[in-house]
């Protein structure tokens, strides 16, 4: 009741007002009685030499109720209250050092650890704990700024410590004292608070830690200048000799205002691939803004030429209204040599760059800047494509949190980042043969193509109906405009020199050779020996008694290595343990066959002669017609034509 009254000090509080604050709505038949009751004994303790029958001059009686008169000076929540507006009024008029005096003689009220109104009960004093627990952290949060701006953070982190021990959820104070502690030169213990922030936010409230908390930790990790205290001259400030200009302390978000559009220039004329658009369009509009989602992750997967990139930038262009806060692009150079590969370190390097971290700030560390990429694009809806990477290495650090989109193009079969990482696969197969028509009456124009139906069907097939194969072909029919469609694939028929034809001269972008060689060069020494050895095999299906004959070895490893074939998309799967080439791959092959020995040739086709003859006692289900007579020479070897990659071939039984 006491509380009650000194909270209105020198006012009239009516009865049933002091009964409602002590019982709320549990209130006994005796309460009025009561009241009267504790008022006589609060009179006794105030004015003990008071006679029982003269009034009190400190706890008086009036229209029904009581009124308690004192200086409001000598209540403490008075006093905190006066003290916490006049060091606002300072901070104001820029009169730091002032309002800390303020600051200080208003928290110096507090007594102890304990919460005001400590073990009282009733609503009164409830609402009384929650009013001043909160006013009370309102005013260190205050103080610490003030502290903060003019440079005695190493004094406010003692306290700042202590509170957010009492209060683990309350942001703002983490805040502080993670500038505070970073400020006093412990980096380390900064993001220490972070790192235990974000751990109990998670488990208690399954939530991340709010945007200033994350940036603060940002521009942390990156030694961001707007963390230094800005004010030049603190001695003059603590002597009253100076005054400082208001200071906001408050985070900066490093990332540029500009949103960034990395996204290259693809080339012009895209046709087909409307079941894997769509499947993009799905997949990416399950987020659904909701923050707590988990970003998604696409890997785009297919043999070189197939037009992996240029699906992802398609793909990414028709998804840009989805991604408000932009897209980043990076060449992860898979297909250049495995020196010129491009890291996880450097690809961060880069993509830090373009959200405004300058170099200088960058962590040398791969751990430091994975966490101060996550940490710049948490919450932010935006799309990254990283184009032709080699392993999952390179790619999960590049993977940040919350809303993005990760399109990932790969030569390879990434199963790593399917079963960890918990991306889609979307594995791109050659276009249809009405595709490629298309893209051929695009890029050469209708008129040459009028009448020419079946002929720029057939130039499609010698194709493979390989996007950049396609593309190749349209160009040289349109530096030649003399030059027909049936001309053209006739020129194409042929298995020998294909390979030259399908390339630009002085570009090596725009080569199948050289597209396949950074593909074959990249195998290990097993696998690119089985590739050039199924070079001299001219039958359609390759299995693992084909791969052992021809390697020497044993079917468990010939499995093995033409599985790592298959997920370098060198081979294609035909059905259970039975593979093929795409035509251009074969031939390709058949030329690396070359490089072989011509007595390891020899060997190689005389072990798979006897295990075509011995192939019904070994493998009844995958039976394979042996060679016709051994030619050593890579095209008399691959001379059967290969049918339409579309059609499954049947296999033969001798």
């Amino acid at each position: 009741m006491v509380g009650v009254l000194a909270s209105r000090v020198n006012e009239i509080v009516g009865v049933e007002e002091i009964v409602d604050a002590v019982w709320g709505s549990a209130v006994p038949q005796t309460a009025v009685n009561g009241v009267h009751t504790y008022v006589a004994g609060l009179r006794r303790a105030l004015e003990p030499g008071r006679g029982r029958r003269a009034s009190g001059g400190v706890l008086t009686s009036s229209g029904g109720g009581y009124a308690l008169c004192l200086d409001p000076d000598h209540v403490d929540v008075a006093l905190f209250e006066r003290h916490h507006a006049e060091a606002r009024r300072l901070h104001g008029q820029g009169q730091l050092q002032e309002a800390l005096r303020e600051f200080d003689a208003a928290l110096g009220l507090w007594r102890g650890d304990a919460h005001a109104y400590a073990n009282v009960p009733g609503p009164f004093a409830e609402m009384e704990r929650t009013r001043l627990a909160e006013l009370r952290l309102t005013a260190v949060e205050e103080w610490a700024a003030d502290m903060l701006a003019v440079g005695r953070h190493a004094e406010a982190v003692p306290m700042l410590s202590n509170l957010v021990a009492r209060e683990p959820l309350r942001e703002r104070l983490r805040w502080f004292l993670m500038l505070s502690l970073y400020r006093s030169g412990r980096r380390a213990h900064a993001l220490g608070v972070y790192r235990e922030t974000r751990r109990l936010l998670s488990e208690e409230l399954g939530l991340e830690p709010g945007t200033e908390l994350q940036s603060l930790h940002a521009q942390i990790l990156a030694g961001h200048p707007d963390l230094v205290s800005r004010v030049t001259d603190i001695a003059a400030i603590r002597e009253g000799r100076q005054t400082a200009a208001p200071v906001k302390v408050a985070s900066v978000d490093p990332v540029p205002a500009v949103r960034p559009a990395q996204l290259p220039y693809s080339a012009r004329g895209f046709v087909g691939r409307a079941e894997e658009l769509a499947e993009l369009g799905a997949l990416t509009a399950q987020g659904g803004g909701r923050p707590e989602m988990r970003p998604t992750l696409v890997v785009i997967e297919g043999a070189p030429g197939i037009g992996k990139s240029t699906l992802a930038l398609h793909a990414a262009r028709q998804l840009g209204d989805r991604f408000p806060d932009g897209q980043l692009y990076v060449d992860m150079y898979g297909a250049a040599s495995r020196q010129r590969t491009l890291s996880a370190m450097d690809a961060l390097a880069q993509l830090l760059g373009s959200l405004g971290v300058a170099k200088s700030r960058l962590p040398d560390d791969l751990a430091g800047r994975a966490t101060l990429y996550r940490s710049l694009l948490h919450g932010k809806r935006v799309l990254v494509v990283l184009d032709d990477a080699v392993n999952a290495e390179q790619v999960r650090p590049l993977i940040p949190s919350g809303q993005a989109c990760v399109l990932v193009t790969s030569r390879r079969v990434q199963r790593g980042l399917v079963v960890r990482d918990g991306a889609y696969r979307i594995a791109l197969k050659p276009l249809s043969s009405a595709e490629s028509v298309r893209l051929i009456t695009y890029l050469i124009g209708a008129g040459r193509v009028e009448g020419q139906w079946e002929a720029a069907a057939r130039l499609a097939e010698m194709c493979g109906r390989l996007p950049l194969a396609l593309r190749i072909a349209a160009e040289g029919l349109a530096e030649h405009p003399r030059l027909t469609l049936a001309d053209m694939a006739q020129q194409h028929a042929a298995e020998e020199g294909r390979l030259d034809r399908l390339a630009v001269e002085d570009d090596v972008a725009a080569s199948l050779r050289a597209a396949y060689a950074v593909a074959y060069d990249a195998l290990p020494a097993d696998a690119a020996r089985l590739f050039r050895l199924l070079g001299l095999y001219h039958g359609e299906m390759i299995t693992a008694l084909v791969g052992a004959a021809l390697m020497g070895g044993d079917l468990a490893h010939a499995e093995q290595v033409l599985g790592v074939l298959a997920d370098c998309h060198l081979l294609e799967e035909a059905g259970e343990g039975m593979y093929r080439f795409h035509n251009l791959l074969g031939i390709y092959a058949a030329e690396c066959a070359e490089q072989e020995p011509a007595h390891h040739r020899t060997a190689a086709l005389a072990r798979l002669l006897d295990a075509g003859q011995f192939a019904s006692d070994l493998t009844p289900s995958s039976i394979v017609p042996p060679p016709e007579p051994v030619l050593i020479g890579a095209a008399a070897c691959r001379r059967s034509p290969y049918r339409s990659i579309d059609e499954t071939p049947t296999r033969k039984a001798e």
